[in-house]
């Protein structure tokens, strides 16, 4: 079954970045990155293999010891490796300039929160795939994300 499509609200006024956040204002957020997770291992081979696989450059993300990112456009959502202690897979992250208005939007839709790691937020979707809701990771979220009362 399709579903209808879900409009995108718009803002009227001034630009959120830098303002007051009102109780009522909207609050962006998109597709951010892609994170392969690795379980055990050497995460340099990991990032090795993938970065042959894709053609795409590796390279250790600053302070980030278990993080290894590859080259990405600007256009592109961010490709990342991380090492963890359970099963691989690959798990998505939405980012979002409220954190708490996003994964309060998600779980209205069905989303679980599982757990607040560093900065974000794990979250789980009805269907059982885990993602993340993080902060901005390119800069302030332009005219490109969804806009959410």
């Amino acid at each position: 079954m399709l579903l209808p499509a879900v409009p995108l609200y718009k803002r009227a006024g001034p630009d959120l970045e830098g303002g007051e956040r009102e109780e009522d204002d909207v609050h962006r957020s998109k597709l951010s990155t892609f994170i392969i997770d690795c379980q055990g291992g050497d995460l340099d081979v990991a990032a090795a293999f993938w970065s042959r696989a894709l053609g795409r450059a590796a390279r250790p993300m600053p302070g980030e010891d278990n993080y290894r990112e590859l080259q990405s456009r600007p256009e592109e959502p961010i490709l990342a490796l991380q090492q963890v202690a359970h099963p691989p897979r690959i798990h998505l992250d939405i980012e979002s300039d409220d954190l708490d208005a996003e994964v309060k939007r998600l779980e209205a839709l069905g989303a679980k929160r599982i757990a607040f790691v560093k900065r974000w937020w794990v979250m789980e979707a009805p269907t059982g795939h885990r993602f993340c809701i993080v902060n901005p990771q390119r800069g302030p979220i332009g005219s490109d994300g969804n806009e959410w009362p």
